[in-house]
């Protein structure tokens, strides 16, 4: 089991010279987006149930959401063509799957709050 975990670390860490990225950073940074992106769809959440804009939650949630990649596309080289197809159709998925489902629980926590919310 060794042996195999030694090899795949040694595989993993040659793409890094292969395609000009380091990937501790890129794991670094798509592990540390986290917490920004999680923040992000709460204040979206909020803005939603406020009233308030969303452009710039939404556009901080993109770009925490894809940042890893960025790094990807700015620091590799010889990537292949379809690594750029099917990491564009992972962010438009996420983009889309986040969208809808931020959309969904705003209306829920905005029905909660009308339910809750004393008629005047």
């Amino acid at each position: 089991m060794e042996a195999w975990w030694q090899s795949f670390l040694e595989w993993f860490m040659s793409l890094g010279d292969k395609y000009g990225v380091n990937p501790i950073v890129f794991g670094s940074i798509y592990v540390g987006a986290i917490p920004f992106f999680t923040l992000s769809l709460g204040w979206i959440v909020r803005n939603y149930r406020r009233g308030k804009s969303l452009v710039i939650p939404f556009l901080l949630a993109g770009f925490f959401f894809v940042s890893a990649y960025l790094y990807l596309f700015i620091a590799g080289h010889n990537i292949p063509w379809w690594v750029y197809a099917l990491l564009g159709a992972m962010i438009v998925y996420g983009a889309y799957s986040t969208f809808t489902s931020t959309k969904r629980k705003a209306r829920k926590a905005a029905q909660q709050e009308q339910r809750e919310t004393p008629n005047n």
